[in-house]
């Protein structure tokens, strides 16, 4: 490593330590995520088998079953797209994606926009080629394809660098991106190394705040609730990602799966489901495609909700909402059905509340200091409260 790149890295961290990194996010990066971005990720549902006709056939039911209305418009080839590299050192898609321009013609032109991966080290987490050493004819390539959103996964990293160098190495690829002249959003995925310190001065639209999600009730109520306390990372232009919705993946019941989407809605995370569509059924996308859960997610004051009462297993968070009202979620992570009090004070609510049932779409009634109600076991109940 060079003493001017040895400089760099250690500028970053002394200010990180400081408190120096502004969470404001600039110009053309704000821009590309003012709301929290949403879409389809191929990973979970799909995985290493992903295929352009995979890409495309889930384009189309996005279009056809109202996601993409709803604003589930990015389609991200999470890995195992990457072939080899040709003499000129220009990365090419394996024989499963014959021609990457053609897929990301076919996504623009139903509206959608185009999503794609790769690591900082020389090799992904399937073992594929990275990008190391191949940042800025990576960057271009991408570009030439219609590339709008870059997964950016440590991975194999750690052979050629250390943890302390992310923030260099993520801005390394954030400069050469910016220097496509195309806009792209850049998703960091190195949540080791507490990038909501540092993601918003690498060019970071968003970044993982863990490793990777797994479709249970114990790794999602973990990672989701742990969130509280990283609310002042987040707003338009940079945003917390605590992973994709699992919601349709694995053995969640109705309620766990309420309790992700809905808690994932008050985070202001990004909304990238990874279930296989063509499969999923009609109780999942039901509540995938809850349109006023998903406005609390999409609300253009940008604001990342958090805890505002605890007591055992209940928890009740609140998100405050650009017209002025709040969305609560009264969360029961307990083996049970408990009744569960909302009490209007804890909220920062007047004496006399307005309620609304946000899964059920109904208004519940004008209520005086609290509210009660049962919650089921792993179970969440969603207001909008004014």
């Amino acid at each position: 490593m060079s003493n001017a790149w040895r400089w760099v890295v250690g500028l970053t961290f002394m200010l990180w330590g400081a408190g120096c990194l502004t969470q404001v996010a600039r110009g053309k990066e704000a821009m590309l995520a003012g709301l929290p971005p949403m879409g389809w990720n191929s990973w979970y549902g799909v995985g290493c088998k992903v295929t352009d006709a995979d890409v495309r056939a889930h384009a189309d039911i996005m279009l056809r079953n109202g996601m993409k209305d709803l604003g589930y418009t990015y389609v991200d080839i999470d890995g195992c797209w990457e072939g080899e590299r040709d003499s000129q050192g220009i990365i090419h898609p394996n024989s499963k994606f014959p021609d990457m321009k053609a897929l990301g013609d076919y996504l623009h032109s139903r509206g959608f926009k185009f999503g794609i991966y790769s690591s900082p080290g020389p090799k992904t987490c399937d073992q594929l080629e990275g990008s190391y050493g191949h940042e800025e004819q990576d960057a271009q390539t991408f570009a030439n394809w219609g590339v709008d959103l870059l997964k950016y996964d440590w991975c194999s990293a750690t052979q050629v660098y250390t943890f302390e160098e992310a923030p260099a190495v993520a801005k390394k690829m954030h400069d050469a991106l910016l220097r496509t002249g195309r806009p792209i959003l850049f998703s960091l995925c190195i949540g080791l190394v507490r990038p909501w310190r540092w993601g918003p001065s690498a060019g970071g639209n968003m970044w993982r705040t863990e490793g990777d999600l797994q479709p249970t009730w114990e790794k999602i109520s973990m990672v989701g609730f742990q969130q509280n306390g990283l609310e002042r990372f987040a707003g338009p232009g940079h945003w917390n990602d605590p992973d994709c919705l699992m919601v349709g993946v694995g053995d969640l019941d109705v309620n766990e799966n309420r309790t992700h989407m809905g808690l994932w809605c008050i985070l202001a995370a990004p909304l990238l489901t990874t279930a296989d569509l063509r499969k999923i059924s009609a109780e999942s996308l039901a509540i995938l495609t809850s349109s006023e859960v998903i406005a609390v997610d999409q609300d253009p004051a940008g604001i990342q909700g958090h805890r505002i009462a605890e007591e055992g297993p209940l928890e009740v968070w609140m998100k405050p909402l650009a017209d002025g009202s709040k969305a609560i979620g009264l969360f029961n992570r307990g083996d049970t059905s408990l009744p569960m009090r909302l009490c209007f004070r804890d909220a920062g609510l007047p004496v006399t509340v307005r309620l609304r049932d946000l899964w059920a779409k109904k208004d519940l009634g004008v209520f005086e200091e609290s509210y009660t109600t049962d919650v089921p076991r792993h179970g969440v109940v969603m207001l909008k409260a004014k």
